[in-house]
């Protein structure tokens, strides 16, 4: 069977405080991020007297200050009753407790994605605790950048997300949950985000894709401190391999960063082929030159990481090395200063 390419219905993304309808009843919607990734993707579904929002952005005082820009804008006044988390990211669920808290909006999540919304938001630290401290050893931290981040206040989810009440609808693999008048089906990825949820419409060829269906960057796959032997990198092939399933050229993927698209099947394929190429560079590399997830930055991403990408990149790393570990093709033991040297078998 022939899978058709990507393609772009819309070139440009909507201005701040503007939308544009992607389908009947659903408007996508953009909030500004402070990053590289400097954006992104709410979509507004009509429900009659309230919409339903996919995600929510991150709290800061100028996303709260753009969403009533867009209630009373392009929404046209009308409150947001239901709040739809694809996953727990503070881009994506940075004011959804402000929304509750403004419009009485109803929040529907998977379990994982709200308790560990709610559990991040309760661990404040001023300075990075010895877990953490351990783990960048690990990893092998640049000791320039691990002498600075000693001294730092570290990222805390709670500087950046508005305090989410209690009280949410649960969200299910195979669950048929009512949307914007129409059904929609739920289907969980992992290895970007833990229990990250898709939803698939079964009367249209829509899907509302969170970070689990980019059209054109990797989401981040990501290995941090509380779970410092996590195999993100697996999960979300496994991830990749079993949405393929649902995937059809013709839907619309919504996704939660860049364009809408469509040729889902091949991004799929896509995106599980940059993961094995990069695997594969990472062993070849690691024949010749055992080291540490910080040593094995070129291989994996192709280039060097400098500046703010280092602490998401030294995560990614530490993702693929993981990985290889625990499937058996390479061995680690403890080199300088508590990094690990990994090495092929």
């Amino acid at each position: 069977m022939d899978v058709k390419p990507l393609s772009f219905p819309w070139e440009t993304a909507p201005a701040p405080g503007e939308a544009i309808e992607v389908a009947e009843g659903i408007l996508w919607l953009r909030l500004p991020l402070p990053m590289k990734l400097d954006h992104v993707n709410i979509f507004a579904l009509d429900e009659g007297d309230s919409w339903a929002v996919i995600d929510t952005g991150i709290g800061s005082k100028e996303s709260r200050e753009l969403w009533k820009a867009l209630i009373h804008g392009p929404l046209g006044g009308k409150p947001i009753g239901r709040i739809f988390l694809t996953h727990h990211h503070p881009d994506h669920v940075g004011n959804a407790g402000w929304l509750m808290q403004e419009y009485g909006a109803e929040l529907w999540s998977t379990r994982l994605c709200w308790t560990l919304t709610r559990m991040l938001q309760l661990d404040e630290q001023a300075r990075p605790n010895e877990e953490t401290l351990q783990f960048w050893r690990r990893a092998g931290m640049d000791p320039a950048v691990y002498a600075k981040r000693c001294e730092e206040r570290p990222f805390n989810f709670a500087d950046i997300t508005w305090p989410l009440p209690l009280g949410f609808q649960a969200l299910r693999e195979g669950q048929r949950v009512q949307i914007g008048g129409r059904s929609w089906t739920v289907h969980i990825g992992n290895g970007h985000a833990p229990q990250h949820a898709t939803f698939w419409c079964e009367d249209a060829p829509l899907v509302l894709g969170g970070d689990q269906l980019l059209p054109s960057i990797s989401p981040n796959l990501g290995v941090y401190a509380s779970e410092p032997d996590a195999d993100p990198v697996g999960e979300w092939l496994e991830s990749c391999a079993r949405l393929g399933a649902f995937a059809r050229d013709d839907q619309l993927v919504l996704p939660g960063h860049k364009l809408p698209f469509t040729g889902l099947p091949a991004r799929l394929v896509q995106m599980a082929d940059n993961h094995h190429t990069a695997l594969a560079r990472l062993l070849e590399h690691l024949a010749e030159t055992p080291g540490t997830a910080h040593d094995v930055f070129e291989p994996v991403f192709g280039r060097r990481i400098e500046g703010d990408a280092y602490g998401l990149a030294l995560a990614e790393a530490v993702g693929h090395v993981n990985h290889l570990y625990a499937t058996g093709r390479v061995s680690r033991e403890p080199g300088e200063d508590d990094a690990w040297i990994y090495r092929v078998v």
